[in-house]
């Protein structure tokens, strides 16, 4: 099926913003994994998880009207380079996926497509989920504090 060139480009910009999320958060669930951080690791990397079905879905929805998916490109990636970075880094650029993703169902809606208004709905409400746990972890430093913060990152059960 013939797919809107409008929306295509959008999805294609989505997919993008997608691969390179995952790349940025498979690094920092790595720098967390050599730094000990095994709780910290196992979070971030359920995240980059979630944005490879993300970025699938979109390839899917893609291909369905046509086009064809982008995936040899990538934006500039913000490696952190400390866990309070790591996190503030990834929650702007969530906040940002949200702020596109509100703008893409805007135009999906407008050229009558339900079944894309449908997809990026389900994407945006991963996106908030991931804002929140952002800013749970932003919250559990700012009261205990980076150190106290980091050692219950540490996974007690790691032999």
């Amino acid at each position: 099926m013939k797919g809107n060139k409008e929306l295509l480009i959008v999805l294609n910009s989505l997919l993008v913003d997608e691969l390179t999320a995952i790349n940025q958060y498979m690094v920092h669930s790595e720098m967390c994994e050599n730094w000990g951080y095994r709780k910290l690791h196992n979070a971030i990397r359920k995240q980059a998880m979630d944005e490879m079905h993300h970025a699938e879905w979109l390839i899917e929805r893609i291909i369905f009207f046509e086009g064809t998916p982008t995936v040899s490109k990538l934006n500039p990636m913000k490696i952190g380079k400390t866990v309070s970075e790591m996190i503030s880094n990834d929650n702007q650029d969530e906040l940002d996926a949200i702020h596109a993703y509100n703008n893409a169902i805007r135009l999906a809606r407008e050229t009558d497509d339900q079944g894309t208004v449908d997809l990026l709905t389900k994407i945006l409400k991963m996106e908030e989920g991931h804002v929140d746990w952002a800013e749970i972890q932003r919250d559990q430093i700012g009261q205990m504090g980076i150190e106290n913060y980091l050692v219950s990152q540490i996974d007690s059960q790691e032999s």
